[in-house]
């Protein structure tokens, strides 16, 4: 049977440059359009099923983040569905992809992807529920929508206005994974904590900020090439509509609280960067950081405090970044919801790793978080 390596699909991102011997299959990773960006991978592999491969990817050492390689292990999946870890070594300036495939077609990928279909799948079912409706915020350059969804009890209310956003860095599809299991409590009928969080506040969730760099197989920019999470204090429809648009629906609706999901590819925990560094930081800002962090902390064993990234110096925060772009816009309490592309080396899963269904459990946990401090908002 003949061995084939493929990646023309949605979200697809590999380079074959030798298939000759399986056990020194070379492959690279593409820079994303008009960037020098890359890191994000998704392959398929046909024809090799019980004959052991290595695949070696040649230009990982120069990829966006090589300190992301160490302990990381890829993702691979026979049914797109359950995604399992295999054996992946990073040495001498190359990812090694080492697995031997019990059936004939597997799929290969940096995390495990969230496709277009599923994004758009999840909006209409989202959509639907009697408790949210659908918003279009604009058009990405491909002419793609920026799918968001309001949940909301009566226009107007007067009730703290939550946003929740993510995957503004395509390749970070933990954030989508993420965005999936928060709608799915929040918009749970029966659940206690998610009616008391909808009867307290409107809620605003975009759960892909990037929908071209997504069905292009970026890491971390949109179709232009353009980081979204460094434009928003420069938003524009010519570069950056997706921030732009989202900047104005939060400029209609005002903001509370923000949290903006992401991925990390070095660190192997769960953690929140906060708003500490933009000017005029207050103490009930802080308080509402600290009392979010810890009540997150409690809902989710996958989430903890004692590592992330440094603390921002009063004054220093970057306000091109969202979390601190909106804290300052608003004077609202914002937040970087982090996750990690290994695992969780406090809790870890040798099978599966960080998996898709934990990003659910974790962003499930959210929606009890935000309850927590719901009351505290206005105050």
């Amino acid at each position: 049977m003949t061995v084939f390596i493929h990646s023309q699909f949605d979200s697809g991102n590999i380079e074959c440059t030798s298939l000759e011997d399986l056990e020194n299959i070379r492959l690279r990773i593409r820079t994303d359009r008009d960037s020098d960006f890359y890191q994000w991978f998704h392959f398929r592999l046909s024809g090799a099923g019980g004959k052991p491969c290595r695949m070696v990817i040649e230009n990982a050492a120069d990829a966006a983040y090589p300190a992301g390689w160490p302990d990381y292990r890829a993702c691979a999946s026979y049914d797109y569905e359950t995604w399992f870890r295999v054996e992946t070594t990073y040495r001498d300036g190359a990812l090694e992809i080492a697995h031997t495939p019990t059936e004939d077609l597997v799929w290969y990928a940096y995390f495990a992807p969230y496709t277009y279909q599923r994004h758009r799948a999840l909006i209409t079912r989202s959509g639907r529920s009697p408790y949210a409706k659908h918003i279009c915020l604009g058009s990405t350059l491909d002419g793609r929508p920026i799918d968001g969804l309001a949940i909301l009890n009566a226009e107007g209310s007067g009730r703290p206005v939550l946003w929740a956003i993510g995957r503004q860095h395509p390749g970070e599809t933990m954030a989508e994974w993420w965005m999936e299991g928060f709608l799915e409590r929040l918009l749970d009928g029966a659940d206690p904590v998610a009616r008391q969080l909808r009867s307290q506040a409107d809620i605003y969730a975009v759960p892909n900020m990037n929908p071209d760099g997504s069905v292009r197989g970026h890491l971390r920019t949109n179709a232009a090439g353009i980081n979204l999470n460094r434009e928003w204090d420069k938003a524009s429809l010519e570069k950056s509509p997706e921030v732009f648009h989202t900047l104005a629906s939060m400029d209609r609706t005002g903001v509370d609280f923000a949290i903006d999901v992401h991925g990390d590819e070095a660190l192997p925990y769960n953690f929140i960067a906060g708003c500490e560094g933009i000017p005029g930081y207050t103490d009930h800002q802080e308080h509402l950081l600290t009392t979010y962090k810890a009540a997150l902390k409690r809902f989710s064993p996958d989430f903890q405090t004692k590592y992330g990234y440094p603390r921002n110096k009063p004054g220093t925060a970057n306000l091109a970044i969202a979390g601190n772009a909106i804290a300052a816009r608003y004077g609202c309490v914002s937040m970087t919801l982090e996750m990690p592309f290994k695992d969780n080396a406090d809790l870890p899963d040798a099978a599966y790793g960080w998996s898709p269904e934990r990003c659910q459990q974790l962003g499930a946990a959210n929606v009890a978080a935000m309850l927590e401090i719901v009351g505290d908002l206005r105050q």
